[in-house]
């Protein structure tokens, strides 16, 4: 394996580790070439299902390697997080197994399917702010006030190198892929997935997928500069971020081809099509990837793509909403 940033904040080691430390029912999940939504895109699509586990999305994998190192090193400060809903899902999940408690803020109009399940796996919720950031800000002072340890989805490289497990199960089968299409919220799934990429596939044109009314992180990337609006706006909460974080933009460079920039209205059709020719329901965040070859076609054309389908949490509303 060529490593082409060697001194990079992710290691590939760790990602290689962390496989050991992530629950089987968060490993090997199911990947295919699903023929008649490649033909629908006119792409060979491969598919990866990071959804078929207790949490419904691909974040189980960083939260169990960042517990399980932080168990490692010895850190016993309470746990704080912040989250859209399946981050705190995630952590709920690996600090219930842990044993170790665990407060989530989240924001006063989260997901409420999400919000119900984060409190069944034992967590303490706390709903404060109008959106995930304010959440976030609410989550740092708890952290601060009891001398916590704040966990931050996209800044902690364990999280990221947990995730990069999803390309190597990718690679394992053999698989050359032109295009990579994945999700771009607050980084840690792509950055975690295009430094294995980059390292054992250099050839794979490796894209993140935003948002055009969440575009904070495309813009800081692009730029290279931190971009911060009043507000982001889309239907897609688990990617919808306001507020990059610095490191997960610098662990871009280097790895990432390219972002592209989607309408709420792709997502939707991404959605139906996955469901049409799938029988999957995803929720918003989970269709990006694809909703990505819906509105650039010319990118993914004719070639072997893969994309994550990346989170199912969707409620009964949703799915009257989308689907009906």
């Amino acid at each position: 394996m060529h490593d082409p940033l060697p001194h990079h904040r992710l290691s590939l080691q760790r990602i290689v580790r962390s496989a050991s430390a992530i629950p089987p029912a968060f490993q090997h999940s199911p990947q295919y070439n699903c023929e008649p939504l490649s033909d629908a895109l006119g792409c060979q699509l491969t598919i990866k299902l990071e959804f078929t586990n207790p949490i419904r999305s691909f974040k189980g994998r960083g939260a169990s390697f960042l517990v399980s190192e932080m168990l490692r090193r010895g850190d016993s400060r309470p746990l704080v997080c912040a989250s859209a809903g399946n981050w705190g899902q995630a952590m709920a999940y690996a600090c219930r197994a842990a044993g170790l408690p665990l407060v989530i803020y989240a924001a006063v109009n989260a997901n409420p399917l999400k919000v119900q399940r984060m409190k069944a796996l034992g967590s303490d919720v706390r709903l404060q702010g109008h959106d995930f950031d304010a959440a976030k800000d609410a989550a740092k002072a708890y952290a601060q006030h009891i001398n916590g340890c704040m966990v931050e989805d996209g800044l902690e490289p364990e999280i990221s190198e947990g995730h990069g497990t999803i390309a190597m199960e990718l690679l394992a089968h053999g698989d050359g892929f032109d295009v990579v299409s994945i999700p771009l919220g607050n980084g840690a799934l792509l950055n975690g997935m295009a430094r294995w990429f980059k390292a054992a596939a250099p050839a794979t044109r490796v894209l993140g997928v935003s948002a055009s009314g969440a575009d904070a992180m495309e813009k800081s990337w692009r730029n290279q500069t931190l971009v911060t609006p009043d507000a982001a706006h889309t239907i897609a909460d688990g990617i919808a971020v306001r507020v990059p974080i610095a490191q997960a933009v610098a662990d871009m460079q280097g790895l990432v081809d390219d972002v592209l920039l989607i309408d709420d209205a792709h997502i939707i059709q991404a959605m139906r099509l996955v469901y049409q020719h799938t029988g999957l329901l995803l929720e918003p965040a989970g269709a990006v990837g694809v909703a990505a070859i819906v509105a650039h076609p010319a990118q993914f054309a004719g070639r072997r793509v893969a994309t994550v389908l990346c989170g199912s949490n969707i409620t009964a509303n949703q799915i009257k909403e989308y689907f009906e």
